[in-house]
């Protein structure tokens, strides 16, 4: 996983910058448990391509995991929407139990 890691970077580096690219990196660093870095790499893939919707399925996931709920409930929000547009309907159902797992999280914070 590391030398894949290595590999994209050093591709990111050479300025070959796209929303497949950032998707991927983030992807891997969130399963090697670097939620921050795939946060930063997944944002700038929804920024590059709004309408990717396993884009900003897992960019709320790595929200998620940095304990940024209300950031990942904007994420799964949006994602809806952009996999709505496309006629993706299972990324919007998946991003709908993933919506509803953080509302739920952030109701139990509540005072």
């Amino acid at each position: 996983m590391a030398d894949m890691i290595s590999n994209l970077e050093a591709m990111l580096a050479g300025g070959h910058d796209n929303a497949l690219l950032r998707y991927t990196l983030g992807c891997h660093y969130l399963k090697t448990g670097a939620a921050q870095l795939a946060v930063d790499h997944l944002h700038e893939a929804v920024r590059l391509d709004p309408s990717y919707s396993a884009a900003w399925k897992v960019y709320g996931k790595s929200l998620a995991a940095v304990n940024d709920l209300e950031g990942a409930r904007a994420a799964f929000t949006q994602g809806i929407q952009a996999a709505g547009d496309k006629g993706d309907i299972q990324a919007a159902r998946e991003m709908q139990v993933f919506l509803r797992r953080v509302q739920k999280q952030l109701a139990g914070q509540s005072p």
